[in-house]
């Protein structure tokens, strides 16, 4: 065969091979926001906050579905005191942003008293914890990249989708929304 005619099959080839997954990208594509849209301070991008942990409100700023699963970012409103287990998400960076209020954060080993203005980075695979400290509301702002099933997590536990489970049962939970629990909370455990 000459090299020529070898180079035409070979690039030929190459181009049909490279058809499907250049079709799946471009479908893959469409399904992110196309146009933008604005969410009003203190409302929920769909107009369905998510109400949890006996007080907590979560107002979704942008969905795991306008990004493709790239981006879920919630404003959470705290009333009570305290937060979640120690948990580790393995694939997925967490970041914090206080709005109003005072809280605690642990990465790893390190603690971050912080405050309205303040914000810590949780990187993918490294333990971590919060709780709301003080009297009145607590706000903050906050982001999973990439979003996982963390927005879905939230809904199904507003449902009441964990209330009676048991310990077992809600690690497993856990672990089919991608994080794990590995220690205790800071102080006042928010539970299901």
């Amino acid at each position: 065969m000459k090299r020529n005619t070898f180079l035409k099959i070979l690039s030929v080839s190459g181009a049909v091979v490279a058809s499907p997954v250049s079709l799946i990208a471009k479908g893959y594509a469409t399904l992110r926001e196309k146009t933008g849209y604005k969410t009003d301070a203190g409302t929920d991008r769909f107009q369905k906050p998510i109400n949890l942990f006996g007080g907590d409100t979560f107002y979704t700023k942008i969905s795991t579905k306008d990004t493709d699963g790239d981006l879920y970012i919630y404003e959470s409103s705290r009333v009570k005191k305290g937060g979640p287990n120690l948990h580790v998400h393995p694939d997925q960076d967490e970041w914090w942003y206080i709005l109003e209020g005072e809280f605690v954060i642990k990465v790893g080993d390190k603690m971050h008293r912080v405050k309205a203005g303040d914000s810590v980075f949780g990187p993918r695979g490294v333990p971590h914890a919060f709780s709301k400290l003080g009297e009145g509301t607590g706000r903050m702002l906050t982001t999973f990249q990439p979003a996982g099933k963390m927005e879905e997590c939230f809904i199904a536990i507003s449902e009441g989708r964990m209330r009676g489970k048991t310990e077992a049962e809600q690690d497993e939970f856990r672990k089919q929304h991608g994080f794990e629990r590995v220690g205790p909370p800071i102080d006042t455990l928010k539970a299901f």
